[in-house]
C-alpha cells in the first residue's frame, strides 16, 4: 500500500517549498504536491527540480515528478525514411518566437478523443508571462502566412522542457521537433524533457530514465540556471533541416 501523502502548498509558501521528488506517489505515478500558485519563481523552481504542473480546469494545481521520466537526447532523434522524404520536399518554413500565444492556444484546443485539456487558462497566462520574461519559447511551422504546427516549452541553462505540440498539417509537429533538436545540437542544449511517455514520442527516439538519474542529469544541465536567448531571427526552410 502506498502510505505516502502529497504535500499541500499555500500561495504564500516559498517558491522552492517542494518536497523531495523521491516522496512522490507511486499511484498515481509521480503526484508530489498540490496547491501553491503558478508564479514564475515557483514554476522555474519546480522545473529546475524535475517537477511540473499538470491538472484540469477546476482542479487545484497538481505537481508531478513521474518515475521513470521520458526524455529525448538530441542525437537520438529518429526520423523515418518516409518522413525524411516528406521533409526534403516540404515548402514550409520554421520561425521561432513569432507567435508564442497562437502556439499555446493551438496546443490547448480540443483534440480528437479528448474533451479536456491540461493547458488551463491560468497555465496559458503563466507561460505567456514566462515568455515575456525570456524563459519560454515557441518553435513554429508556417505555410506562408498560416501557422500549421509548432511546439512550446521553456529552457533553463542547457535543458529544454517541452510542454506541448500541435499539428494542423501532416507531420508539422514532427518538423517543429526536428527544428528544435537541430537548434539544441548547434547550441549545446543537452536534454529535452518530454515529461510523460507516449508511443508517438517513443517512435521519435524518446527514452525513459529513472527519476534519480533524470534529476542528476537535470541538475548538471541547469547549472548555471540562466535564460537561453540565442534563437534564430530569420526563417529556416523545413527542407534544409536534414542538411543542417
Amino acid at each position: 500500500m502506498n502510505r505516502r501523502r502529497i504535500t499541500w502548498l499555500a500561495p504564500t509558501d516559498a517558491p522552492r517549498a517542494f518536497p523531495d521528488v523521491s516522496l512522490a506517489l507511486c499511484e498515481p505515478d509521480g503526484l508530489l504536491a498540490a496547491g501553491g500558485d503558478l508564479s514564475s519563481e515557483r514554476l522555474l523552481a519546480a522545473y529546475r527540480c524535475g517537477i511540473f504542473p499538470w491538472y484540469e480546469q477546476g482542479q487545484p494545481i497538481l505537481w508531478w515528478s513521474p518515475d521513470p521520466r521520458c526524455v529525448l537526447w538530441p542525437r537520438d532523434l529518429h526520423i523515418s525514411r518516409r518522413l525524411a522524404r516528406e521533409i526534403r520536399k516540404c515548402s514550409f518554413t520554421i520561425r521561432y518566437n513569432r507567435a508564442f500565444d497562437d502556439v499555446v492556444r493551438a496546443c490547448a484546443a480540443p483534440r480528437r478523443h479528448q474533451s479536456e485539456t491540461w493547458i488551463t487558462t491560468d497555465m496559458m497566462a503563466a507561460f505567456r508571462r514566462l515568455h515575456s520574461e525570456g524563459w519560454a519559447y515557441s518553435v513554429e511551422v508556417w505555410d506562408e502566412a498560416a501557422l500549421v504546427g509548432g511546439l512550446y516549452g521553456l529552457a533553463i541553462g542547457r535543458a529544454f522542457f517541452g510542454e506541448s505540440m500541435f499539428s494542423a498539417a501532416t507531420n508539422a509537429s514532427k518538423m517543429a521537433l526536428l527544428a528544435l533538436v537541430r537548434h539544441m545540437l548547434d547550441n549545446g542544449i543537452e536534454i529535452l524533457d518530454c515529461q510523460v511517455v507516449s508511443p508517438h514520442l517513443e517512435t521519435l527516439g524518446a527514452t525513459m530514465l529513472p527519476r534519480s538519474e533524470f534529476v542528476k542529469r537535470l541538475d548538471e544541465a541547469c547549472e548555471p540556471a540562466v535564460r537561453y536567448l540565442d534563437w534564430p531571427s530569420k526563417p529556416v526552410r523545413v527542407s534544409e533541416l536534414l542538411s543542417a
